[in-house]
């Protein structure tokens, strides 16, 4: 199953969620990224059929594979940020525009800019 953007934000959100609290409930990731409980529930359904994501009652845990791709998808994010914010953009638009970044480039590209930054 090829992920999007949006699928990836959701497995991102999952990952954040576990950090912080140990595990993540449908109602926590629709908080998180500020949408309707129906479009987690229907972003839910297309990852478990994917396979990056599986349930148990309320809560929502992601595979190994699902966990790969949200952890390198927060790896680039928090990249992004620490980047835009060295430059002098504010936290809250480097936030922002890390969320876009995050998702624009291939990985070889992300990994050839990891290293010119260091």
């Amino acid at each position: 199953m090829e992920l999007h953007a949006s699928g990836e934000d959701y497995l991102e959100a999952i990952l954040i969620i576990e950090e912080k609290q140990g595990a993540a409930r449908s109602v926590d990731v629709a908080e998180h990224l500020g949408v309707s409980k129906p479009s987690v529930s229907r972003a839910v359904s297309l990852l478990k059929e994917g396979g990056f994501l599986r349930s148990e009652g309320n809560f929502l845990y992601l595979t190994d594979e699902g966990r790969q791709v949200a952890e390198k998808i927060y790896e680039r994010h928090c990249f992004f940020k620490r980047r835009l914010m060295v430059a002098g953009v504010d936290e809250r638009t480097a936030d922002k525009e890390a969320c876009l970044l995050e998702h624009s480039l291939s990985d070889d590209s992300f990994e050839k800019l990891k290293k010119s930054a260091t």
